[in-house]
């Protein structure tokens, strides 16, 4: 049922076919990114600087190291330069933290391409296939049969809905995506600020 469906909707379903494949292989790619870096941020940001406070300056580098959160690279860079002057490790972390962000954010533009795209395809197949039917009418003239007619209203039906199928779920995905990579970087800016707080408060501490 599938493939003939496929097959009547012609040559349009080809690329409407693709994107939908490259769409769904973004979407489980960057869902199983934000998985894979999992962290709950208030706790280890707890852990971090407790161990700053008592002293203990490897560890906290070493437990840094051991998270796959962008925020163990964020510390670890503020953490390794924190007896430079504040603005420059907010520089230094504010760099950072984009360049983090842009990774999460790797392959999203080329989502919202095919997200737009595909309803275009869609609505192309749907002129063609009217194109069609139309051509028909007027090659067969008074003899025209509903049957002469249902290959090209066949495509032009089928194609829109097959682009707007792939649109819509893709749509919501992509903002779900976005969303969560907005929260992880609200939440790197939040408890970045609480680190370089600490870092400096140690440091004007150590000063006297």
């Amino acid at each position: 049922m599938f493939v003939s469906l496929i097959l009547k909707g012609g040559p349009m379903m080809i690329p409407i076919f693709l994107g939908s494949i490259i769409a769904l292989a973004i979407v489980l790619e960057r869902f199983w990114t934000l998985w894979k870096i999992r962290l709950n941020l208030s706790r280890f940001t707890r852990g971090i600087l407790d161990l700053l406070e008592e002293g203990k300056i490897q560890k906290a580098l070493e437990r840094c190291a051991r998270v796959r959160h962008p925020i163990g690279d964020l510390f670890k860079l503020a953490i390794l330069n924190r007896h430079l002057p504040r603005n420059e490790v907010e520089a230094m972390m504010e760099r950072e933290g984009d360049e983090q962000i842009q990774y999460l954010e790797r392959y999203m533009g080329a989502l919202i391409i095919i997200i737009g795209v595909e309803p275009m395809m869609g609505f192309l197949g749907t002129i063609i296939g009217l194109i069609q039917a139309f051509m028909t009418w007027e090659q067969m003239g008074a003899n025209i049969t509903v049957n002469a007619l249902a290959g090209g209203i066949y495509q032009a039906m089928i194609t829109t809905a097959a682009g707007l199928s792939v649109a819509i779920p893709g749509f919501i995905f992509y903002h779900l995506i976005m969303g969560k990579i907005k929260h992880h970087a609200q939440e790197m800016t939040y408890y970045g600020n609480e680190l370089l707080d600490l870092l400096f408060q140690i440091q004007e501490g150590g000063a006297r």
